[in-house]
């Protein structure tokens, strides 16, 4: 069964993060999630970059505020997919700083960036990376994209 990483910069990241835990939570995708500076433990980071692989993670994703470094660094250690979360913080610019970081990466070290503070939706997107090989979760997004389709249907006609 696939697994996905989910770290984060520091534990005032988990609200935001949140998000992505629980979608994947929602499509019976197992999650590990830790606290990973880049910063503070770039020691821990670069072990949990260069091991991922062998630890049965299929892509990992990553929230950072700030200089938000940590999606980045892990891309750059690593042959998965990263997934990363720009997190608006209480040092952020409104939240562009964390938004370039993570979204202006060199080539050759690709970092998948969703919107800031958007946390469902890589998880969304990881389950999708996930369902490219694996009918079951497969079938779990197609249902849960139906599903938004029926609410917005029934929205509108709530309009009328």
């Amino acid at each position: 069964m696939s697994k996905i990483g989910i770290i984060m910069g520091s534990k005032s990241d988990l609200p935001v993060m949140q998000d992505a835990i629980d979608i994947l939570k929602q499509f019976n995708i197992d999650v590990e999630v830790d606290i990973v500076s880049a910063h503070r433990t770039p020691e821990k980071l670069f072990d949990y970059g260069k091991n991922a692989h062998t630890r049965g993670f299929s892509v990992i994703i990553a929230g950072a505020g700030g200089a938000a470094h940590l999606p980045g660094m892990i891309a750059s250690l690593t042959p998965l997919p990263v997934i990363g979360v720009p997190v608006k913080s209480s040092n952020s610019i409104d939240g562009w700083d964390s938004v370039l970081s993570i979204l202006q990466m060199p080539g050759g070290v690709p970092v998948a960036t969703v919107a800031l503070n958007g946390a469902k939706n890589a998880g969304i997107l990881a389950a999708q990376i996930i369902g490219s090989s694996d009918t079951k979760v497969m079938d779990k997004i197609i249902a849960y994209k139906e599903d938004l389709k029926i609410s917005v249907i029934e929205s509108a006609k709530a309009l009328k």
